[in-house]
């Protein structure tokens, strides 16, 4: 499948490609400098986001991430499943709310729920009748998709299991997933199959998710897996709308994805400082502002 882009990327605004040789299969992760010398509770907390991004993870990856033995990282999942959060198995740990969240098809952190129905709703006073555009997964794109339910003949293509079921019955909607591997935290496809799938799409909007987002850092992830699927929407689109609530701003997660210069227009809430809104702006990036 291959749809018409409605527009051209801004100039001056950089695209990401695949590094040549990059590993196609299961990844090995490289230790973080950051997150070397953590102390014990800060460093599950970091493992826990992994874990909520990934649903597992093998102590050998954690153990190289985050520059500690593979003994230490024993003993984090060991606390984090005396405290509820997972459940250990041989050489890793599992999520341990997996089964009912796939049961029920629920995000399981909707946290500033409001400040995220409020860029649901900007978000998607921005698409009009008979687009095409990618709706990345996470809360604050299915926030969006909510309020794209009075459009006409939309075309969405989304990595998001929920969205895909929420959209595809919608009459009119014509609803693309690419192929992958199931995440059960986010309801989502990742992988390499995905991320070839947007080699042969070309959509209007991307409005691409992010767990944190810095000046200095630009856009961070919890995890690694997801990083190439993301470069790849960001290449098949036109316009790419950063969706984050004001909570996320300064905030740094474990992967970057790379520079802020990918972005053309960044939609949040009103909780932004307008320090904060200036230095984005000042990197070339349209302020959205919902309230």
């Amino acid at each position: 499948m291959r749809q018409r882009a409605e527009s051209s990327p801004a100039k001056g605004k950089s695209r990401i490609a695949r590094p040549a040789g990059a590993e196609r299969t299961a990844f090995a992760a490289p230790s973080h400098p950051d997150f070397n010398g953590l102390l014990a509770e800060p460093r599950r907390m970091k493992i826990l986001d992994w874990l909520q991004e990934e649903g597992s993870a093998r102590v050998r990856d954690l153990s190289a991430a985050f520059g500690v033995s593979e003994a230490t990282i024993r003993q984090d999942l060991e606390k984090l499943e005396t405290d509820g959060h997972v459940n250990r198995q041989h050489g890793g740990a599992f999520l341990r709310a997996m089964p009912k969240q796939v049961e029920t098809l629920s995000l399981q952190h909707m946290e500033n729920i409001e400040k995220k129905r409020k860029i649901g709703i900007k978000a998607a006073s921005l698409i009009g009748d008979g687009e095409t555009i990618i709706l990345d997964a996470g809360s604050t794109t299915t926030e969006i998709a909510h309020n794209l339910l009075g459009r006409n003949s939309l075309t969405v293509i989304t990595n998001a299991l929920n969205i895909a079921l929420m959209l595809g019955a919608v009459p009119g909607y014509a609803v693309h997933m690419p192929g992958g591997q199931f995440k059960a935290p986010t309801l989502s496809l990742s992988g390499d199959k995905a991320a070839d799938y947007f080699d042969d799409v070309l959509a209007g909007k991307l409005f691409l998710a992010t767990a944190g987002v810095a000046i200095d850092s630009g856009l961070t992830y919890p995890s690694f897996a997801d990083l190439q699927l993301k470069q790849a929407m960001i290449r098949a689109a036109a316009h790419v709308y950063l969706v984050a609530d004001s909570t996320k701003i300064n905030r740094s997660s474990f992967t970057r994805l790379g520079t802020l210069d990918v972005i053309h227009s960044f939609i949040t809430d009103d909780g932004i400082r307008d320090e904060d809104a200036r230095a984005f702006e000042s990197r070339g990036i349209k302020m959205i502002i919902a309230d």
